[in-house]
This record gives structure tokens, C-alpha cells and sequence, in this order.
């Protein structure tokens, strides 16, 4: 706390028991030592009391971070769950108004009403064998 090398204490010590005398100053000097003891207990505590303040605060902001990104995020999801929901609405009303064949089975179907021949749809059906047994 202070920086008092033992010469300062040793004139210090010296000037006490000339001003207090032999008789009071072991008391007094008790009486100090109790003082300072105390004086150093409570600079610890302020010490202790100001960082647990500061940590305190510190928690209150990352708390409010956390809790800002979580409220991003929980608008962000309901927003797209909306999206979702929205396209499937828009989805199952467009099936059940049309018929329930998928485009490309209508296409073939449309093909083989009009009499037409179909090509296969990919290139792996054109090169797949016909599997009656015959190569």
C-alpha cells in the first residue's frame, strides 16, 4: 500500500516513543495495528463489491445480446415458417384444383390419346433393355 522501507519505519517508531511515551505505546500501537487491519478489510471488500458490480453489468449485456439474437432469430423462423405455410396453402390449392396426375404422366397420357409415339423421358430409360427375356 505504501512504499516505507524500514528506516522510515525505524524514525517513525523512534518520533512515537518520544511524543507517546513507553507507557501508551505498545497500546497505541496495538491500536493501530487493529486500525490498519481494518482499514485493509474494507479496501478488500470495496475491491470485492466494485468487481462483482462490473461482472454483474457485464452478464446484464450478454444477457441482452442472448436475448436480442434470440429474438432475431424467433422472427426469423416465423417468418419463413409463414413463407412455408403461405407456398403450401398456395400448393394444395393448385392440387386440388387440377387433375391429380404429375405433368409428366399428363404428357404421355396427352402423347398416346393423340396416337403419337413417346420418347423415354431420360437417357437411362432409352438405354434399359426391354426385360421380357429377350436381349
Amino acid at each position: 500500500m505504501f512504499d516505507i522501507g524500514f528506516s522510515e519505519l525505524l524514525v517513525i517508531g523512534v518520533v512515537a516513543l518520544i511524543v507517546i511515551g513507553p507507557e501508551r505505546l505498545p497500546r497505541v500501537a496495538r491500536t493501530v495495528g487493529h486500525l490498519m487491519g481494518r482499514l485493509q478489510r474494507y479496501v478488500a471488500d470495496v475491491r470485492a463489491d466494485i468487481s462483482r458490480e462490473m461482472e454483474m453489468e457485464e452478464l446484464r449485456r450478454m444477457r441482452a445480446s442472448i436475448e436480442q439474437t434470440a429474438s432475431t432469430i424467433e422472427s426469423t423462423v416465423r417468418a419463413e415458417l409463414a413463407r412455408a405455410e403461405t407456398e403450401l396453402n398456395r400448393a394444395a390449392e393448385a392440387a386440388a384444383g387440377a387433375p391429380a396426375a404429375a405433368p409428366g404422366v399428363q404428357a404421355v397420357a396427352d402423347a398416346s390419346e393423340a396416337g403419337a409415339s413417346v420418347a423415354p423421358a431420360s437417357p437411362q430409360a432409352a438405354a434399359t433393355p426391354p426385360r421380357d427375356g429377350r436381349s
